[in-house]
């Protein structure tokens, strides 16, 4: 899928997660390699603590943005409405995170994601990903993740 082809496409079907769960509102960029997403942090957030998405909720944030660059591999480049496959997918390893800063409610972060390595079995793919999250162009998180990716 190409990044012109992004901005009309609804994340939520192709990722396995609904709302109150859903922890990305769009997707700015993505190719084979890379991907890069943004959320905006509502009231009815489930991760809130003390009005700032928490720790788990930013895990969560960079996961299910991982998670988009391999998923997409599972879906034809015509599927614009993720009707072609599901998909499940797992993290495995939380190999390092540094958490800088949390943000608070109604402000939007932009995480970005970048494959390091992948190795597809036929039934289920193993990558890891090192990632970055922005809160106004300052750094908040920055992690390494590996993930299992299957379809279902």
């Amino acid at each position: 899928m190409k990044s012109s082809d992004i901005s009309n496409i609804d994340i939520s079907n192709f990722l396995p997660h609904r709302n109150p769960m859903l922890m990305v509102s769009s997707v700015l960029e993505i190719d084979e390699n890379s991907v890069a997403t943004n959320f905006q942090i509502a009231d009815t957030c489930i991760f809130l603590k003390n009005k700032n998405l928490s720790e788990a909720g930013l895990i969560e944030n960079a996961a299910q943005t991982a998670s988009g660059v391999v998923g997409q591999t599972f879906f034809d480049k015509n599927d614009v409405e993720g009707t072609g496959n599901k998909l499940v997918g797992y993290i495995s390893a939380i190999k390092r995170i540094e958490i800088f800063q949390l943000p608070k409610v109604d402000e939007t972060i932009v995480t970005k994601a970048k494959l390091l390595s992948r190795f597809d079995t036929g039934e289920m793919t193993m990558c890891s990903f090192e990632t970055e999250t922005f809160l106004d162009e300052k750094l908040i998180v920055s992690s390494t993740m590996n993930f299992l990716i299957h379809e279902v």
